[in-house]
């Protein structure tokens, strides 16, 4: 905080950090429901490393702008999270074009981007490095593949996995150094942690993409790979709500086996954290349960119509908050407890998840 505090007024940062509190409620319930479980050295650098990725996402989401304009506001925003772009002047020019699609809280969000990069500005050289590096490589990936979205689906796995990296894997990669920054015991384990971090973003990703099947297609994307539904014998052009055809829930299944797997790494990162470091176990830990579960509900619904449909209840994020809480020191019993969650989800051999 101290370093903040030279960078900007008592009152203007606390102002600033009042508001990006309050707009993390608006843009994302579960972050802003894990993010206050971190140590307090770490919660104002996460949530702002989130909001800077959620205006990247807002830029990808925003069904108004063409492939180019999404691509040359993606540039105008690293070159806003680098300091060479007036955040003013960007946020005046994105601000006018998003409609509907864009929810009040996102809206309010690229209106006050100013605030939220004065706040970004206040953080060490290494805490600055590794969330410019994230909005880089996130929004050029980001902008990569909305020039190429299609209802047809991404051609492979690699393609699904390059995806994955961009919007999700280089995320675990820039939380690792920031955790890393906050202690060198840590940062002792970062080789170990760095080299799980994007597959334990992918497993987040994959889960969700499989969950949001439907609603990515009303947009006019699908970040499935055809070859995985190809070879069980199923076009994705002919994908429709409520079906469950042999071939499509064969291709899911191998698609939910591959993001299990991805979320068993997501469990080997988390017991590298120490075990008195429980702000940050629960923060990961509340993620990876939330998302085994969902993937649980994919797996025995697979003609979901909609995202609704498999999302899991209140009373189950409860659950997942107590028990995981509860066990957060006691690595023995995390792994019998997510051994549990897991159980009769299909699976794949190690080989079947590359680390990007």
């Amino acid at each position: 905080m101290s370093k903040l505090k030279t960078a900007i007024g008592e009152t203007a940062l606390q102002g600033d950090l009042a508001y990006q509190a309050e707009i993390l409620q608006g843009v994302s319930r579960t972050f802003a429901l894990t993010i206050p479980q971190l140590p307090a050295p770490l919660r104002d650098a996460v949530g702002n490393a989130y909001l800077l990725c959620r205006i990247a996402d807002t830029i990808e989401d925003e069904a108004a702008l063409s492939a180019a304009q999404k691509r040359a506001f993606s540039e105008r925003w690293v070159g806003v999270v680098e300091g060479s772009e007036e955040a003013g002047a960007f946020a005046n020019d994105l601000g006018v074009l998003l409609t509907r699609s864009a929810t009040e809280s996102e809206r309010d969000l690229i209106a006050n981007v100013g605030r939220v990069v004065r706040i970004t500005e206040g953080f060490s050289p290494r805490q600055r490095r590794a969330m410019q590096r994230c909005v880089k490589i996130m929004t050029r990936g980001m902008a990569e593949f909305q020039e190429e979205a299609s209802l047809e689906g991404l051609s492979d796995l690699k393609h699904l996995d390059r995806y994955c990296y961009f919007v999700a894997g280089v995320v675990g990669e820039m939380l690792t150094e920031l955790f890393c920054d906050y202690s060198e015991e840590i940062d002792a384990r970062r080789e170990e942690l760095f080299a799980l971090s994007a597959s334990y973003g992918q497993g987040l990703q994959m889960t969700n993409i499989l969950k949001d099947i439907w609603e990515d297609r009303s947009r006019g994307a699908c970040w499935l790979p055809r070859s995985v539904f190809l070879a069980a014998g199923f076009d994705l052009r002919s994908l429709a709500p409520g079906q469950a055809d042999p071939g499509f829930v064969e291709g899911l299944n191998r698609l939910i086996a591959i993001a299990a797997l991805h979320l068993s790494n997501a469990l080997r990162y988390i017991l590298l954290i120490p075990a008195h470091e429980t702000g940050i176990r629960r923060f990961c830990l509340w993620a990876l349960g939330m998302a085994v579960l969902t993937l649980r509900r994919t797996y025995t619904t697979p003609a979901f119509g909609s995202g609704q449909e498999v999302k899991i209840s209140r009373r189950a994020v409860k659950t997942v908050v107590v028990t995981t809480s509860a066990l957060a020191r006691f690595d023995a019993a995390l792994k019998l407890l997510f051994t549990g969650l897991g159980r009769g989800l299909p699976r794949v051999p190690e080989t079947a998840c590359p680390v990007v």
